[in-house]
């Protein structure tokens, strides 16, 4: 039994699909669940009720941690330990594996323009230390030999109809509409993208390989490392539209943030934008020869 905490997302979506290249035993579990495919089994539950959770994840072998809650970083504070407390509990009372999709909010912000699995973990923004708190948990609990896992990671995402993306939302699904593409503090500064579909085949295939287990792997991630306006010409060039950016500077990201909830969750988070991000996945293309859809390839089959 294949379990996926948190199955209504980009990630736990595209994953369900994956994991019926070996099985067809997989349990989607979120508190709405939806089949993905017609055999999974459909399964509620609330990942901040211990009891759910230990019944969600029964007799599961392999348990995928994938769930995003809501965007507020009071949230993360109250939310994600107690989760993350509730899936290492119940995968140790199961002796399930436990998967955990992580992002790269608990790195240092010093070594963003090169991030790679052994960077610092020292993070600055409240929503960086909440991962690094919930990793931490995970790893102690592998390291004490509690339970078998493994935390993969990613740079921001982005695929066809993705939602909660910055990408999608803001540049390629504005240029869809024949609006301007828009920006956060530097257009000019390069970034990193995962593209979905690469994200959830290598966690998907990291499950089934013994030597996986009890590490930190960087999923495929395009070394492209395009601009903003590298992005945009992209799609300009395929769209035939124009390739403006209207750029939000740093002043006027502070000032809307009081009137637009989401630009003042992301304020702190600026130094992924204002300087280059650069996301390296070299171990898992080195290890096992997978490889990221260049960037150009994946922005055209998000039109």
């Amino acid at each position: 039994m294949h379990t996926i905490l948190g199955s209504t997302g980009n990630i736990g979506t595209a994953l369900a699909k994956e994991l019926t290249a070996y099985t067809s035993n997989i349990r989607v579990v979120s508190r709405k669940p939806q089949k993905i495919n017609t055999t999974d089994q459909l399964f509620k539950a609330d990942l901040l009720k211990a009891e759910e959770v230990l019944a969600a994840v029964k007799g599961s072998e392999i348990v995928y941690l994938v769930v995003g809650i809501t965007y507020k970083t009071a949230l993360w504070e109250e939310q994600w330990p107690i989760i993350m407390k509730n899936v290492i509990n119940a995968c140790k009372a199961e002796k399930a594996k436990l998967v955990f999709f992580d992002n790269m909010y608990c790195y240092d912000p010093n070594v963003v323009g090169n991030l790679k699995e052994d960077s610092p973990i020292n993070p600055k923004s409240r929503k960086g230390k909440v991962r690094a708190h919930i990793a931490k948990m995970l790893l102690e609990a592998i390291e004490q030999e509690q339970l078998t896992g493994m935390i993969v990671r990613a740079a921001d995402f982005y695929g066809p109809n993705a939602s909660q993306s910055f990408l999608n939302e803001s540049v390629i699904n504005r240029m869809k509409a024949g609006k301007k593409a828009q920006w956060l503090y530097n257009k000019d500064k390069k970034h990193s993208f995962t593209y979905i579909p690469d994200a959830a085949f290598a966690t998907a295939f990291l499950a089934q390989k013994e030597s996986a287990w009890n590490q930190v792997w960087h999923l495929p991630t395009s070394s492209e490392y395009p601009t903003g306006q590298e992005v945009v010409n992209i799609l300009s060039q395929q769209l035939g539209t124009s390739n403006q950016v209207a750029v939000l500077p740093g002043f006027m990201v502070a000032i809307l943030g009081l009137f637009i909830p989401i630009l003042k969750e992301i304020k702190e988070l600026r130094y992924q934008l204002d300087q280059d991000y650069c996301f390296d996945s070299s171990k898992i293309e080195s290890t096992f020869g997978l490889k990221a859809t260049p960037i150009e390839e994946g922005l055209i089959k998000c039109l």
